[in-house]
């Protein structure tokens, strides 16, 4: 229940923004308006931060919100998981982040794969499409979608990136500590069913 408020949040800010999206009654946007208002207000209430940062980063969008799309490689060696060492928490996650406009999600765990890691890949099957909710990650200010990927090597070497100081490749029985903002153990651990059951089919929720 501790997290309750983020919920409430969450959701006041997703029907104003969606107000704001499709309403043209100048009275309903500024109830829409002022839905928005509120749901800063308890984000600043419960977190302490700035009121201009708070609208930066969780009340700035316009249109329909829907969830964010995160995407993570998984590259398999030796029995191994890839994984990369996060600058910001010194620890560890698969490549990946968000998706950006442009690029196919295939397009984009290469993207950040290379990017995070030094290696060169090629996407070779969808593994499991999650909702961030469903799964104990910290709470976060919006809802995220994550995309795993598995992705064969095809060159490259190891090489740290802007956001990473770590390469390596880790046993399912010996993982180091997780970034579990980016993935979970028990998602680690799904990842590594499919290494052993190569007809597995893909996981949603």
């Amino acid at each position: 229940m501790s997290d309750k408020w983020l919920e409430w949040a969450k959701r006041i800010q997703a029907i104003s923004q969606s107000g704001l999206a499709f309403s043209k009654n100048v009275y309903d946007r500024e109830r829409y308006e002022e839905l928005r208002a509120i749901s800063t207000e308890i984000m600043q209430e419960h977190t302490g931060l700035e009121m201009t940062k708070i609208k930066d980063l969780f009340a700035n969008e316009s249109g329909y919100q829907t969830p964010k799309v995160d995407v993570r490689g998984v590259v398999f060696k030796d029995d191994k998981i890839l994984m990369v060492k996060e600058k910001i928490d010194d620890k560890w996650s698969l490549p990946g982040g968000f998706c950006d406009i442009g690029l196919s999600p295939g397009e984009n765990v290469v993207k950040e794969i290379r990017e995070e890691s030094g290696y060169d890949v090629t996407p070779v099957k969808l593994l499991a499409l999650l909702d961030l909710n469903k799964h104990p990650h910290p709470p976060q200010s919006h809802h995220y979608y994550k995309i795993f990927i598995q992705c064969s090597m095809t060159g490259g070497e190891a090489r740290s990136g802007v956001e990473t100081k770590g390469i390596g490749f880790f046993k399912e029985d010996d993982l180091p500590e997780l970034s579990i903002g980016r993935n979970t153990e028990s998602q680690i651990k799904m990842m590594f069913e499919f290494l052993r059951d190569g007809g597995k089919e893909a996981v949603y929720d």
